[in-house]
């Protein structure tokens, strides 16, 4: 993957476009960028070799499915050794409760993002991550009570 390569305005707008509906056809996307088919499937094709588009996905609505409870949770640890970061990536690759997590800078050193079907779940979650992961200073745990806005799509 090269770390020079810049998209380009043409670039850009096949980006907006499928960043908000991946299954649009080759052939909307090249018309609306002004491009033949093949051309447009080479830019694509080259922005998925460089890492620019890193994945296609169906976006799934949680309550839908029977994860309507959103958490936040804060994480200060008191060891930031190499050993214990390792160990706690393979315990929240392993948990899949935890859709996102963030490692930070500031006062709480990793923020998750999980998804549980309700507070039974997110009890047995606690449980089990606070069990295998040692030296946790502080967990505390925000519930989502509204999603204002969620989007995926980066603002380019």
């Amino acid at each position: 993957m090269s770390r020079d390569y810049e998209p380009d305005a043409t670039d850009r707008a096949i980006l907006r476009m499928i960043q908000r509906d991946a299954s649009v056809s080759l052939a909307e996307i090249a018309k609306e960028v002004g491009l033949t088919p093949t051309p447009c499937w080479k830019r694509i094709r080259r922005m998925e070799q460089e890492g620019v588009i890193i994945g296609r996905v169906a976006l799934l609505d949680p309550e839908r499915v029977g994860l309507g409870v959103s958490v936040f949770v804060a994480i200060e640890t008191g060891d930031h050794s190499a050993a214990w970061i390792e160990a706690f990536a393979g315990t929240v690759a392993r948990m899949p409760q935890i859709v996102e997590c963030w490692r930070l800078g500031g006062d709480v050193d990793y923020l998750l993002r999980v998804v549980v079907p309700d507070m039974a779940a997110f009890d047995a979650f606690y449980r089990r991550l606070t069990a295998e992961v040692p030296s946790l200073r502080k967990v505390t745990s925000r519930f989502a009570m509204e999603r204002v806005k969620s989007t995926t799509a980066l603002p380019i």
